[in-house]
């Protein structure tokens, strides 16, 4: 796994062993942040089950003016930290080791992200509790992306319910990348 373009380019990321986060491959990434390209410039970028941290380290890599990258897992932070040094990009980024809904919750008030991803778990409805949140939430507004990376089955007919709206739906050959705003 490496960062695809950018400050950091071909920079090769570590990632934690075993089956405790599923890292995004380059070729999704790369359509990803292709489909992101004219947003990512100097944008606000909160990176949610961040894993690895590789996808907000991309948005930084390409321009970000900040990611914050939040993971309950602490090894899974110490490896976020290791590649935002390695990247030479940690100037730029907070890294929150807790609970996604927690984390949300500290940032209220303080920030407001223009981008929002999401890659929790899948089949756990983890990205349905985050968006719960999210509805009444200060840290976006109207103009706010909402990315999460989900199972192909993964059904997201509630939104419209939480004030959301599907704005693109990318899939691939085993997941999908969702793409909210308001509405």
């Amino acid at each position: 796994m490496r960062v695809i373009a950018g400050k950091a380019r071909r920079l090769n990321l570590k990632t934690i062993p075993g089956v405790e986060t599923r890292p995004t491959t380059d070729r999704i990434k790369e359509t990803l942040f292709n489909i992101l390209q004219p947003q990512t410039a100097d944008c606000r970028f909160l990176d949610l089950f961040s894993g690895s941290g590789a996808i907000g380290i991309e948005a930084l890599s390409r321009g970000a003016a900040k990611a914050v990258f939040v993971e309950k897992n602490p090894r899974a932070c110490n490896c976020i930290r290791e590649n935002l040094t390695f990247t030479k990009l940690a100037n730029d980024a907070m890294v929150l080791n807790m609970d996604v809904i927690q984390a949300m919750r500290s940032l209220e008030g303080k920030e407001v992200f223009d981008i929002i991803f999401m890659d929790p778990p899948y089949r756990q409805n983890l990205e349905q509790q985050a968006l719960m949140y999210l509805m009444d939430s200060s840290i976006l507004d109207e103009s706010t992306v909402i990315i999460i990376e989900a199972d192909l089955a993964t059904d997201f007919g509630y939104v419209s319910d939480y004030g959301f709206e599907i704005a693109r739906t990318k899939q691939y050959k085993t997941n999908q990348h969702i793409f909210l705003t308001r509405k």
